[in-house]
């Protein structure tokens, strides 16, 4: 695909169209692959043309391609190197199947029971060729990548379909068509970018908003992540664009991803490297991986209710459907008890923190923590209806002033039946001045790609309430999930 400064479909056959936002996008289709494949297969002898058919495909070959496709004297050239598929493309059938012909049902699928189905799509290909720089063919670039997805994907264990395996013509129309029939999960649409900008490198994922948009989204968040995690490529930007028509007519998630630009030299030889191109298959079926089997977090929030912050959270969890856990002081439960029934009543967990955060007091013995213990769980039971049986140290279960009594305030609270969380991640934002960028990095630098994150936070903090919608947004890879009895628990000691 091209790009002069982004792109995005119209509603026709080509990729791209007009944007009337602040984007401009332009289609550039390879037409002019044809004119090449006529007028140089003539000059090869491949095919015969009149003389003037060829001067007529060598002024239009001239107009449309001296600036964007071909290097400066190229047209000039008295031999050139044709690829064979250029002048005699395949004809191929989509993933015909002996069992079930594409078509031969209407409605019906060729997915097993049980399994997950991954539609590949490589770009362009027959005489769409998409960019062209210095000899490099994107549809050439985008087969190789999709070759090394799928084989990677099939090591997995999942079921993986290609618009096209050789270079041959596809519309979009079909490629759409052939994902939503045979009952695909995923799609994936594979290309590459160009720029009339020197300098412009980077890879740029698309997804629409509006078909499967949420699932789409955390799709594309995946494969950005750790295809840039794989390549150390640029990171740009993830657009939502609703116009651009594989992504838009598909019915399962999906997304458009352009691995890099092949105006960029030192990017246009990453990419035709096959060692990189492994790279860039492994960071999307690594993402794929992650967008099916979620790594999982439990989301957790101390010292609340706040009357200042505690509703933002609950407005940002709301929005994204997510449910998390608060260990609740009994002290702001009676103070703001319309805030600790919301909690309940949006369906999350309610642990018990402590009923006075004082822990000189609350640690002196183990009978002055069990006495506060007790008060804090019959305020809380008595406002919010829940009897809640888990609860966290203040301070975590192994601090400076409960080291003498944690053992037995953990045996006893244990033969009761309850069970103490600690954590193994946190935004470090109980200190003094915290700063919103910093307390993002602490999350995710914390989680340590673990497959089981506890994550601590407080609803106290004005900086943790602001940056709670733009701290979900780094971890696309986990699923957010409440603490419950059944949770396996996170412990100090």
């Amino acid at each position: 695909m091209r790009r002069e400064d982004l792109y995005i479909a119209s509603n026709g056959t080509g990729y791209i169209g007009s944007y009337r936002a602040r984007r401009r996008w332009k289609e550039r289709r390879n037409k002019a692959a044809k004119i090449m494949a006529i007028f140089l297969a003539s000059m090869l002898g491949v095919v015969t043309v009149s003389r003037g058919a060829g001067e007529l495909a060598r002024v239009r070959l001239q107009e449309d391609l001296q600036e964007q496709y071909l290097p400066a004297g190229l047209i000039r050239a008295e031999k050139l190197t044709i690829p064979q598929e250029l002048l005699q493309p395949e004809t191929e059938e989509l993933e015909e199947e002996p069992a079930m012909p594409y078509g031969a049902v209407p409605g019906a699928t060729w997915k097993e029971a049980g399994d997950l189905l991954v539609v590949l799509d490589p770009g362009h290909g027959g005489m769409d060729g998409g960019c062209f720089r210095d000899g490099v063919l994107e549809k050439h670039v985008n087969m190789e990548i999709a070759r090394a997805v799928e084989s990677k994907l099939k090591e997995l264990g999942y079921q993986v379909r290609m618009t096209r395996h050789y270079d041959t013509d596809r519309t979009l129309e079909e490629r759409v068509e052939y994902a939503n029939k045979i009952g695909a999960d995923l799609y994936v649409s594979i290309h590459q970018n160009d720029s009339d900008v020197a300098g412009v490198n980077g890879m740029e994922i698309w997804y629409n908003g509006q078909q499967a948009g949420a699932e789409s989204e955390r799709l594309a968040s995946l494969l950005q992540k750790y295809v840039l995690e794989s390549t150390g490529a640029k990171e740009r930007e993830i657009v939502e664009e609703n116009t651009l028509y594989v992504t838009r007519e598909c019915t399962m998630a999906s997304c458009l991803i352009e691995t890099g630009f092949l105006s960029d030299r030192k990017e246009r030889r990453n990419l035709v490297d096959s060692q990189y191109q492994e790279q860039i298959a492994q960071g999307i079926a690594n993402g794929i991986e992650l967008y099916f089997h979620p790594k999982t977090m439990y989301l957790t929030f101390d010292d609340g209710p706040s009357v200042e912050n505690t509703e933002k959270v609950l407005d940002v969890l709301k929005d994204r459907g997510i449910l998390a856990t608060f260990f609740l002081i009994g002290e702001n439960v009676e103070r703001y008890p319309e805030i600790a029934r919301r909690i309940a009543a949006e369906g999350h967990t309610i642990g018990i923190h402590c009923n006075q955060h004082v822990y000189g007091e609350l640690y002196k013995d183990v009978d002055s923590y069990l006495r506060d213990f007790q008060e804090a769980h019959r305020i809380i039971k008595e406002i919010t209806g829940v009897d809640a049986k888990l609860f966290r140290f203040p301070g975590g279960s192994v601090n400076t002033y409960n080291k003498t009594v944690h053992g037995e305030i953990a045996r006893q609270l244990t033969a009761q039946g309850y069970i103490y969380y600690d954590w193994n991640a946190s935004l470090e934002d109980a200190v003094k001045n915290p700063r919103e960028d910093q307390l993002i990095e602490n999350a995710v630098s914390s989680t340590l790609g673990r497959k089981s994150v506890v994550m601590l936070a407080h609803d106290v903090i004005d900086e943790t309430a602001s940056c709670l919608d733009r701290l979900l947004d780094q971890f696309p890879e986990y699923q957010m999930e409440p603490l419950t009895p059944e949770s396996e628990p996170v412990q100090f000691s």
